[in-house]
């Protein structure tokens, strides 16, 4: 960013504990049963938005960003909804109350200094495990045993719920932030067989076509990186 002499500056890190003031987290939790498999534990929707704002109940997201999956984000009050697998395509959403994760900080920061007051997160995969190493295995294997693969909103069955999901205002960005794992790559294509890939945007690394750094990366000096380059991006 550059300040009135025109020299580049970053911008300031807001602390967690002044988004908290301003942002509140809403999210749909589910869990899903297979016949001779564990529950699995999701999250199909996440809504982040200014509490100081009263948005009306049509209100479009000023953005909409996909990331790998839910990580460790959770409930305020664990969820009892409960699905079979057959039943996945009519989901009836329900926002409840959500204990903020690091990542979602990362987007408050972002909405900050974008203006915005409403952004919609949704997933490769609804998936919650917060370890991506864990989660990277389990999703491949879920498929492979129970051919269950409508953990993720971009498969066909899920499509009604998949074009509900990216409705936003008409200049609202469409933000790739999953990550560069190759790991995902069943996954990556699986999203972008669903969606036009000239509306995309993010943080895209180098030499790669598909690869959106998360905004998440271990380094602070790479995190205020990221937040500072996404501000960018978007303004320019």
């Amino acid at each position: 960013m550059l300040n009135e002499s025109g020299i580049c500056t970053l911008l300031k890190f807001i602390p967690a504990s002044q988004l908290k003031q301003q942002y509140g987290v809403k999210g749909f939790f589910y869990t899903v049963n297979i016949p001779d498999y564990e529950p699995l534990l999701c999250r199909s929707d996440l809504e982040i938005v200014n509490i100081h704002i009263d948005l009306s109940s049509d209100a479009l997201p000023d953005a909409v960003v996909i990331m790998m999956n839910p990580g460790s984000s959770r409930p305020v009050k664990e969820d009892e909804i409960i699905i079979s697998a057959s039943t996945i395509n009519d989901l009836n959403v329900s926002l409840v109350a959500t204990v903020p994760d690091t990542t979602q900080y990362q987007l408050m920061r972002v909405m900050k200094y974008c203006g915005w007051n409403y952004v919609r997160v949704i997933n490769l995969s609804d998936l919650r495990d917060g370890k991506s190493e864990s989660f990277t295995r389990k999703f491949p294997a879920i498929e492979n045993i129970t051919k269950y693969i409508e953990h993720s909103v971009f498969t066909l069955k899920r499509s009604k719920e998949l074009k509900n999901k990216l409705m936003r205002k008409a200049s609202a960005p469409l933000i790739c932030a999953w990550g560069v794992s190759d790991d995902l790559n069943p996954l990556i294509d699986r999203c972008l067989d669903r969606l036009d890939e000239t509306e995309l945007t993010g943080l895209l690394k180098s030499g790669s076509k598909n690869k959106f750094y998360h905004p998440l990366p271990t380094l602070q000096t790479d995190k205020i990186a990221w937040v500072n380059n996404m501000v960018k991006l978007i303004n320019s």
